[in-house]
């Protein structure tokens, strides 16, 4: 595909089918969301893979079974693969405190980064997933963890300091998909967006 086809064709897919995502396929869009920028080269990302029957630990830990009758979006929980991108807040002050960045003053805390770039980068690295799977035909989402981001974390042993900033669900989408209210909304136009030369 062109890249502006898949920016264009990038949907947010939530009703899998139950095919399985190829290993090949899975592992190119790996080393696709590894290759990100990073502040600093700080690389202070980690995806934590699920595949097959380990979404499963996923699932119990964010939408135990009581609670998933009245879950909208029941074949969301057929995708055959789920990706967290995490974030380590810590490796980019270690970062910048390192001799080549002292002078910033970024690495006395977290509290001196205006904007947190750990999720910038961590981001970055979401996009780059969701892009790919359309480039391989595939479907994905990415979602919010929200108030289970606890459970998750216990659940898939990632460390307390680190930050996951969601979920990417991906696999192969069901020819029908029930549109979110939020994708009814319309697009702004772009006049509106893009300010060329000031506000």
């Amino acid at each position: 595909m062109q890249f502006a086809d898949v920016v264009r064709g990038r949907r947010m897919v939530r009703a899998f089918t139950d095919e399985p995502v190829a290993a090949e396929v899975l592992d190119r869009m790996l080393d696709l969301a590894v290759r990100v920028p990073a502040a600093g080269n700080t690389q202070g990302l980690d995806l934590v893979v699920l595949e097959g029957s380990d979404t499963q630990r996923y699932w119990d830990a964010s939408l135990p079974a009581d609670r998933r009758a009245a879950f909208p979006w029941p074949r969301l929980l057929a995708a055959p693969v789920l990706i967290i991108p995490v974030a380590s807040p810590a490796a980019y002050v270690e970062r910048y405190a390192e001799p080549d960045k002292a002078r910033t003053g970024l690495g006395e805390g977290e509290h001196r980064w205006t904007v947190p770039y750990w999720y910038v980068d961590t981001a970055f690295s979401a996009m780059v997933t969701l892009l790919a799977a359309v480039d391989e035909g595939l479907g994905a989402v990415f979602f919010g963890q929200f108030e289970q981001e606890p459970a998750i974390k216990g659940a898939l042993g990632i460390p307390d300091d680190h930050r996951p900033v969601g979920t990417i669900a991906i696999g192969h989408a069901e020819p029908i998909q029930r549109r979110s209210r939020s994708a009814e909304r319309p697009r702004r136009p772009r006049e509106e967006i893009i300010h060329r030369g000031r506000w």
